[in-house]
């Protein structure tokens, strides 16, 4: 599949794990640190389960500029539909405020339209101001669920009971 955007050497592909360096690169230039691993994993189990992830580059003058890698879930969380999970997303730094960013979640969005996957979720960090108004501008909102999260490397501080 190759999506050709209004700029002539501009498309939108599917990658792969050869793309794994740059896709690396645009994600550290944001985390500060490698997901390589991660990537890795990504990569191999897209390989091996094809229709279970989507995961798009846009490349423009033959260099990988942005990407975004979703999970297709079918029937998880007692839900009959089908809903993906935004695995990853980047556009190198140089690119952004051109509008990839958008044009990578609207075709990822036909893509999972076309599979029949209703939902798209993500996460951000609440202090990932950019990342969240990049989101609010794609059309996300807030979840109806809310994320809990416990420490399991410290042991849980129990209230002295009283004694009669």
């Amino acid at each position: 599949m190759v999506v050709v955007s209004a700029f002539q050497r501009d498309e939108i592909r599917l990658i792969d794990a050869d793309d794994l360096e740059a896709v690396v690169a645009i994600d550290r230039a944001h985390t500060k640190y490698s997901r390589r691993r991660f990537f890795e994993k990504r990569f191999a189990q897209a390989a091996a389960h094809p229709t279970e992830f989507v995961r798009i580059g846009f490349v423009r003058g033959g260099s990988l500029r942005g990407f975004a890698i979703a999970h297709i879930l079918r029937g998880q969380f007692g839900r009959e539909d089908s809903v993906a999970v935004l695995d990853a997303l980047g556009v190198e730094f140089d690119s952004q405020s051109h509008g990839m960013g958008h044009l990578l979640i609207s075709q990822l969005l036909e893509i999972l339209r076309q599979t029949k996957v209703r939902t798209l979720h993500s996460q951000a960090s609440w202090k990932s101001h950019d990342l969240l108004r990049f989101f609010d501008r794609c059309g996300f909102l807030l979840s109806s669920r809310v994320v809990l999260e416990r420490s399991i490397a410290e042991p849980l501080i129990e209230p002295l009971e009283e004694m009669s």
